[in-house]
C-alpha cells in the first residue's frame, strides 16, 4: 500500500462510500471491492471498510442531526444502544469468522441487501397497510440491524429504511437522519472490536478515512438537493455489480 496509485484508489472508494452511505446507504459496496482489489483478505477488508466509512458516517450523522425523531414513539437514544450491543456482537462473529468461509458468504450478504433494495420498499407498503407491529417488534429488528452492521454491514442503510418504513409508516426522506446515526453507531462498535483484534490494515483504511469523511459531508449536502430516484438509481447499479462480481469471484 505503499503506492501513490494504491493510495488514490482507496481515498477515491472512500469518497465515493461515504457519499453513498450518506444519499441512500450501500457504501460498502464501493469500499470493499476496492479493498480486495488491493490484495486484503476479505474479513479484513471488510473491517477496514468499516473503519473507513465510520468518519463518514459520523459527519453525515452530524448534518442531519436537526431532524432526529423518535421513531414509533422509540427514544432515538436507547435504539442507538440497542445498534451499539448488536454492532459489538456482529464484529465479533466477523473476527471469528475464518476468511474462506466468510469469502463464500459475501456474495449472499450482498445478494440480501440487492433483493431488500430492489423490493424492501413495495414489501413495507404493503405489510404496513395489514399489520400494526409494537415496540418489542422494533427492538428485535434494531438489535438484528445492529448485528448485520458490525458483521458485514453492506446495504444496512437500505434495510434499516425498509424496516422503519414497515414498523414506524416513515418515509424515506425522513429517515436520513435516524439512519446514518445508527450506521455510524454500528461502525463504531464494530471499529472497537477490529482495531483491538488487529483485523484492520491501517495503511489502506487511513487514505479511505479521509475520502470517506469528504464523501459524507458531501452526500449529506446532496442528499437535499437529488431526486430519490436518481439516488436509488445510481445505488441500484453499484448493488447489482459488486454482488454479481463477488458471485463469480467466490464460485467461478
Amino acid at each position: 500500500m505503499a503506492d501513490l496509485t494504491q493510495i488514490l484508489l482507496a481515498a477515491a472508494a472512500g469518497t465515493i462510500g461515504g457519499a453513498m452511505n450518506a444519499l441512500a446507504g450501500g457504501g460498502t459496496f464501493a469500499t470493499l471491492p476496492a479493498l480486495i482489489g488491493l490484495g486484503l483478505p476479505a474479513n479484513a477488508a471488510n473491517a477496514t471498510s468499516n473503519v473507513a466509512l465510520l468518519p463518514g458516517a459520523g459527519a453525515s450523522a452530524w448534518e442531519f442531526r436537526d431532524e432526529l425523531a423518535p421513531i414509533g414513539g422509540v427514544d432515538v437514544r436507547l435504539l442507538a444502544a440497542i445498534t451499539f450491543a448488536g454492532g459489538l456482537v456482529g464484529s465479533t462473529l466477523l473476527v471469528m469468522t475464518p476468511t474462506k468461509a466468510f469469502d463464500l458468504i459475501i456474495p449472499w450478504l450482498l445478494l440480501f441487501a440487492l433483493v431488500v433494495m430492489l423490493f424492501g420498499k413495495t414489501a413495507s407498503d404493503w405489510l404496513h397497510a395489514r399489520v400494526t407491529i409494537g415496540r418489542r417488534t422494533l427492538f428485535a429488528a434494531q438489535t438484528l440491524l445492529g448485528v448485520y452492521g458490525g458483521y458485514f454491514g453492506g446495504g444496512v442503510g437500505l434495510i434499516t429504511t425498509a424496516v422503519y418504513g414497515l414498523l414506524a409508516g416513515a418515509s424515506p426522506r425522513s429517515l436520513f437522519s435516524i439512519r446514518t446515526l445508527m450506521l455510524a453507531t454500528a461502525n463504531f462498535a464494530a471499529a472497537f472490536v477490529f482495531i483491538t483484534t488487529g483485523l484492520v490494515e491501517w495503511s489502506a483504511c487511513l487514505p479511505m478515512l479521509v475520502g470517506a469523511l469528504l464523501g459524507g459531508w458531501l452526500g449529506a449536502k446532496l442528499g437535499k438537493r437529488l431526486s430519490p430516484g436518481l439516488v436509488r438509481g445510481w445505488t441500484l447499479l453499484v448493488t447489482a455489480t459488486t454482488t454479481i462480481v463477488f458471485f463469480v469471484r467466490a464460485y467461478h
